[in-house]
């Protein structure tokens, strides 16, 4: 697939979803500098990058496409040299492109906590387990409606790893597993709908909690710590002009400067409540 293809996809991919943001995505006039973003779905649904980019493109005049996906599919768009820089919380997929070679200058700057959620008379206990993998094992042994994204987003493979760290199949299959393979936004969403448990990210089940009726049922834990990170696509691995690295690099440098966690510090943070992401400085 071309670049230029790839632009226009992530172009109608983000119409059709809703996921234009606020002026940030916008094709801007056929001179002005751009930069393609391939980023998790969670950072768009919970409104984070609605409150951060805006004022890099002011400052800029660099326009930024986005293309939200899951973390899988936007570390491959990356790999591959159809997105100028990744931002995702796939820890262990990131450092292995790094590894690689694929993908460079891998920077950590917000943190939060997936969440497992349910119906408030949560029927398989799980507000009552000691730890994450206990209440996956309580999920299972339940048979209790459990919706999925399915997608290979970090989300999915945090997930496929308490299952198994559970001692159960890292997919799966009892009668009451819905698999959407669709964002956080809109599994949170099924999850509702249908009265299942799910694992979230703590940003976009916060921003969606009271439209779907959700209740959390997990506190922090270790094993559901959610690391969100930048990582650039070297441009040596490219033809000349594929990659915009200037302006790719500009907008990595900008996530992790002090004035840009201040504000993903003052994100979501309401009297009773913290923040929705923890600025790594």
């Amino acid at each position: 697939m071309t670049r230029s293809i790839v632009r226009s996809a992530a172009c109608a991919v983000a119409a059709l979803c809703g996921a234009l943001v606020l002026g940030v995505l916008t094709a801007g006039a056929a001179d002005s500098p751009e930069v393609l973003l391939a980023t998790t779905t969670s950072v768009r649904d919970s409104g984070l990058l609605d409150a951060i980019l805006p004022p890099f493109t002011g400052r800029t005049g660099i326009h930024v496409k986005l293309i939200a996906v899951g973390s899988g599919a936007a570390l491959e768009l990356a790999r591959k040299g159809d997105a100028d820089l990744v931002l995702t919380h796939a820890p262990e997929s990131e450092e292995k492109l790094v590894a690689l070679g694929a993908l460079t200058h891998r920077r950590p700057f917000a943190q939060n906590y997936f969440l497992l959620a349910g119906p408030a008379d949560d029927p398989a206990r799980v507000k009552e387990a000691p730890s994450a993998v206990d209440a996956m094992k309580r999920i299972a042994a339940a048979k209790a409606p459990f919706a999925t994204r399915a997608d290979e987003s970090g989300t999915h493979q945090r997930e496929r790893k308490l299952f198994a760290a559970a001692g159960l199949p890292a997919d799966p299959t009892w009668d009451g597993v819905l698999r959407t393979g669709s964002g956080m936004g809109a599994t949170l969403q099924v999850a509702g709908e249908k009265r299942a448990y799910v694992l979230a990210d703590e940003g976009t089940f916060r921003a969606f909690r009271e439209r779907t009726g959700l209740v959390a049922l997990s506190g922090p834990d270790p094993a559901l710590l959610n690391v969100y990170s930048v990582l650039l696509v070297p441009a040596g691995r490219f033809p000349a002009g594929r990659i915009h690295a200037a302006e790719a690099e500009k907008l990595a440098a900008y996530l992790v400067e002090p004035a840009t966690l201040d504000r993903i510090a003052a994100f979501g943070a309401v009297a009773g409540a913290p923040p929705l992401f923890e600025p790594l400085r």
